[in-house]
């Protein structure tokens, strides 16, 4: 029941996404909210979320085909076709938000190999590969040598380019909010925290009935993702707090508009409310966290809070000025320090967020993305 609503939802965000694609192809930039001085929106943040849970998942699909844990045999290879579907989302949500789409090739061929942005490209480029060839393995050769090989190169990859976010962020010093040295350690264990939820909703709802192991994988990863989830509201109490008490301006205005601001609702009902509180309340309940049909919500509302939080790291920073002055300046619709994603920017994530449900759910339906725990254990030992 719940596919078929999903098929019908992924379709119906596709449709929305073609005429937002229309008019970004069309009017480029022109009915986009960012502009001269916010000049990141919607897309980078979209394109922060999918990327982590990217490698977040990839992560976790380590825990079946590199580490041989007993508990996750068998989730491998929905976990990378989950990874190779949320990178693409990732990349085509960041390819859109580029000024000429049809420049991308530069960066291969005339990048700065010293730009951060430059490492970034051909980090996913790479990763992208590694996961293409992890799960061609894991579907024809599931334990061959190859394919461990391949997933512990990929495992140190998968920490580069979620680090490597990080320090896109990070290195900006003209953005106070952004300069944290911890950006690149924090931004791993926010993707492992998107892979974990992403986990939590596939095998809730999509997971293999008669494995009698699926309530127990349910139950840990519920564990893992409360651990992540403590993890990243102390991460969110230390970034907050250096803020207001570092005294910076910037800073300080920054965490108001996060709080009390603009982006209020965001972070404490969307966010700290469903994306948090509730997780962290039913995912302690063995019998709640153990229901397929639990979880798999757990898993949604917690994906909802890591996007959010994504948003919150990007567009605060942004719509606080360098300069005061700078607001009374100049007058222009795109000479704003107000930002909130316009139609055009909602419908085009609707439509990639609608390509890749549509993309995964076929995953599920043409690959033998489960594999039964029984037959995958009669196979490694070469019955």
């Amino acid at each position: 029941m719940i596919r078929h609503v999903l098929y019908g939802l992924g379709g119906l965000a596709l449709l929305v996404g073609l005429w937002g694609l229309y008019d970004r192809l069309v009017f480029g930039h022109m009915n986009a909210a960012y502009g001269s001085y916010v000049v990141w929106g919607l897309w980078v943040a979209m394109y922060l979320f999918f990327a982590g849970m990217a490698a977040g998942a990839f992560m976790l699909a380590t825990l079946d085909y590199l580490f041989n844990i007993p508990l996750f045999k068998g989730t491998g290879k929905v976990a990378l076709w989950g990874a190779l579907v949320s990178l693409g989302a990732a990349l085509l949500s960041i390819w859109l938000d580029l000024g000429h789409l049809d420049r991308i090739w530069k960066v291969y061929l005339q990048g700065n190999i010293y730009s951060v942005m430059f490492q970034m490209v051909w980090g996913y480029t790479i990763f992208g590969l590694i996961i293409l060839g992890s799960l061609l393995l894991a579907l024809f050769q599931p334990r061959s040598y190859w394919l461990k090989l391949l997933m512990g190169i990929g495992l140190v990859v998968a920490l580069f380019v979620a680090g490597a976010v990080g320090a896109l962020l990070g290195v900006q010093a003209a953005r106070p909010f952004w300069h944290v040295g911890l950006f690149p350690v924090q931004f791993p264990v926010f993707g492992l925290a998107s892979g974990a939820a992403l986990l939590l909703l596939v095998l809730g709802w999509f997971g293999p009935k008669d494995d009698p192991h699926r309530s127990q994988q349910l139950w840990i990863l519920g564990l893992i993702s409360v651990g992540l989830l403590v993890v990243k509201l102390y991460f969110t109490w230390a970034d907050f707090s250096q803020s207001i008490y570092g005294n910076v301006p910037m800073n300080i205005e920054a965490v108001n508009q996060v709080l009390f601001g603009p982006y209020w609702w965001a972070f404490w009902i969307l966010q700290m409310f469903i994306g948090t509180l509730i997780p962290l309340v039913v995912l302690t309940q063995p019998k709640l966290a153990k229901h397929n049909g639990w979880a798999g919500w757990m898993g949604l509302f917690l994906l909802i809070g890591y996007a959010v939080a994504r948003g919150l790291i990007i567009f605060p920073a942004l719509t606080v000025p360098e300069f005061k002055e700078l607001i009374t300046s100049f007058h222009d619709a795109h000479l704003s320090f107000d930002y909130f994603p316009s139609l055009m920017e909602w419908a085009v994530t609707a439509g990639i967020i609608g390509l890749s449900t549509l993309a995964f759910l076929v995953g599920l339906d043409r690959l033998a993305l489960f594999t039964d725990y029984q037959t995958d254990t009669l196979i490694e030992k070469g019955v």
